[in-house]
């Protein structure tokens, strides 16, 4: 009975296939429909659209749709894909030596030994400009609103070794879309023309990706992957929305561009022992110039000690500091004489690198005849100079030193800067640019005359033209903050006829200064009075220590 049934078995399988097979062809082919139409896709206007599918449609469009604004830069994104081999190595190169210090600050933390890139691509698919749009500023600097979508096939893998176990940690499928901001920072007369990119973002970035710890996905844990992603654009905003930026150094910070006051330095000249008698009658006059390298003010003096190899001065000065690890201040004494040259009596160097901030320090140097070693006049005893030196920097740097040193006042008040503007020794800059429509009644070589306290400053004078451009900065150091003062800047024009100089007003602006004391900085054009069309570019701040 077994084996009949194994075998009508083996029977029906073998006859129902063909058959089964045979039938389903006829069927297919004999009631396949007859009237078949397809039609292209239609396509519908936008006002005929529900709101639905409009706001669906709007998350799809680019930025240069949605926003007029917005510039569209298809060529922008084909020069990207072309040299995007190159710009992911040098991402990758930025990645790595950010990466790094943060991952130095783990080791040692949580049993953790070392941190490394197992490797590191950001793909084969550059990111994808939707638009932009630049920004206008009197500022010196261009701004670039970007809108940027980024779906690429990057492979960021990390090798983190804990206690005796090696974890592999994998990022994929990285999903990124941000509204950014690109500040081209300051313009130099060196190519490329700017010395930093600051890149920020405008609003939190929509970003989305996968984790993998030793092959698995743990973003498939529920309820994880949606606090993951938060927590990621919580910390990228924090970092990076306006106005924190990330910075990119292009140039060197001394190729091109003007260096920027960071404090300033108080010295005191005390006195000076045993110095060189180059007086046949008598003896020296001494007095001491001081200024420090890398600047073109002249030079600051003592005042004259007549017939003493021993003065005493107990004199202070004030310079203004703009790189605390280059600059040097130097010392040079000289006999002063009624009729002639003034004798040379020595010179010494003091780097301002050797000051803390904030701590006063004192000197006793001996004076030589030059920097040389192997000047044999330095061998000539020329005796010894005395001096205080005390480094503060601006309120506004003081962070950049908060980190190794105990800064008063760095910031726990919200108003702590408007207090302190008011307080203590400041610097005001004023920095003026350009002119524009400026125009005399003879020909117009035209320059900037500037009063302020009763000192008068005045700007290279540019000939035969009616729109002038300076960008000369001048410095006043103040030790009160000028809320009740007025600076008076006036274009002049000048001319020669006939061996005479003449002089002629273009114009004038009387500016209250206690706009720049309030908002620390301020960047304007301003009608000249007394002027027809005459506008003046000026750019103010004031800084406190």
């Amino acid at each position: 009975m077994g084996l009949l049934e194994r075998l009508l078995e083996f029977i029906g399988f073998g006859i129902g296939i063909p058959i089964g097979l045979l039938l389903g062809f006829f069927i297919f082919r004999y009631l396949e429909p007859r009237n078949l139409n397809f039609k292209e896709p239609t396509t519908k206007s936008i006002e005929v659209l529900d709101s639905n599918s409009l706001l669906d449609l709007l998350l799809e469009l680019p930025r240069w749709v949605t926003s007029p604004d917005f510039e569209r830069v298809d060529w922008l994104n084909k020069f990207m894909l072309h040299m995007w081999p190159h710009m992911d190595k040098a991402s990758c190169k930025i990645i790595k030596s950010s990466a790094e210090l943060t991952f130095a600050e783990y080791i040692g933390k949580f049993q953790i030994k070392s941190i490394e890139f197992d490797r590191l691509t950001l793909g084969a698919f550059p990111p994808k400009i939707h638009g932009v749009k630049a920004q206008y500023s009197n500022e010196d600097q261009l701004v670039l609103d970007l809108a940027l979508i980024w779906a690429g096939n990057s492979d960021v893998a990390l090798v983190i070794k804990l206690l005796s176990l090696q974890l592999n940690v994998q990022l994929v499928d990285l999903q990124i879309s941000a509204a950014t901001r690109i500040v081209l920072r300051p313009f130099v007369p060196t190519f490329p023309c700017f010395s930093t990119i600051a890149i920020s973002l405008m609003e939190k970035p929509q970003i989305d990706f996968g984790l993998r710890v030793m092959g698995a996905d743990i973003m498939a844990i529920p309820g994880l992957y949606q606090c993951v992603q938060e927590v990621v654009r919580k910390q990228l905003a924090k970092l990076y929305l306006w106005p924190q930026t990330y910075e990119i150094d292009i140039l060197d910070s001394s190729v091109g561009a003007d260096r920027k006051p960071i404090g300033i330095l108080h010295v005191k000249i005390v006195k000076a022992n045993n110095l060189l008698n180059k007086d046949f009658l008598g003896q020296s006059d001494p007095y001491v110039k001081l200024s420090l390298t890398g600047e073109r003010l002249p030079s600051k003096k003592t005042t004259v000690k007549m017939n003493n190899l021993n003065p005493e001065w107990n004199e202070d000065f004030k310079l203004i500091i703009k790189d605390l690890a280059s600059q040097v201040l130097q010392l040079r004494l000289y006999d002063w004489e009624k009729v002639g040259a003034h004798d040379y009596l020595g010179m010494q160097l003091v780097p301002i690198n050797l000051l803390t901030p904030y701590e006063k320090k004192e000197f006793k140097l001996d004076l030589f005849n030059s920097t040389d070693p192997n000047d044999p006049h330095n061998k000539t005893p020329r005796g010894q100079i005395m001096v205080e030196m005390n480094f503060v920097p601006f309120f506004d740097d003081s962070k950049k030193f908060s980190k190794s040193f105990d800064t008063p006042g760095t910031g726990s008040s919200p108003h702590e800067h408007d207090i302190v503007s008011f307080c203590g020794t400041g610097l005001l800059l004023v920095r003026i640019i350009s002119a524009e429509d400026v125009e005399g009644k003879h020909r117009t070589n035209p320059f900037v005359k500037i009063i302020f306290r009763g000192e008068q400053r005045k700007t290279k004078c540019i000939k035969k033209t009616r729109n002038p451009y300076w960008n000369e900065e001048f410095e006043f150091v103040l030790e009160e903050a000028p809320v009740k003062d007025l600076i008076h800047i006036e274009v002049m024009s000048k001319r020669r006829l006939l061996g005479f100089l003449s002089k002629e007003s273009l114009g004038h602006v009387d500016m209250n200064l206690s706009d720049v004391v309030y908002n620390g900085h301020i960047n304007e054009k301003y009608h000249l009075i007394n002027s027809r069309d005459g506008i003046i570019h000026l750019e103010l701040s004031w800084k406190v220590v």
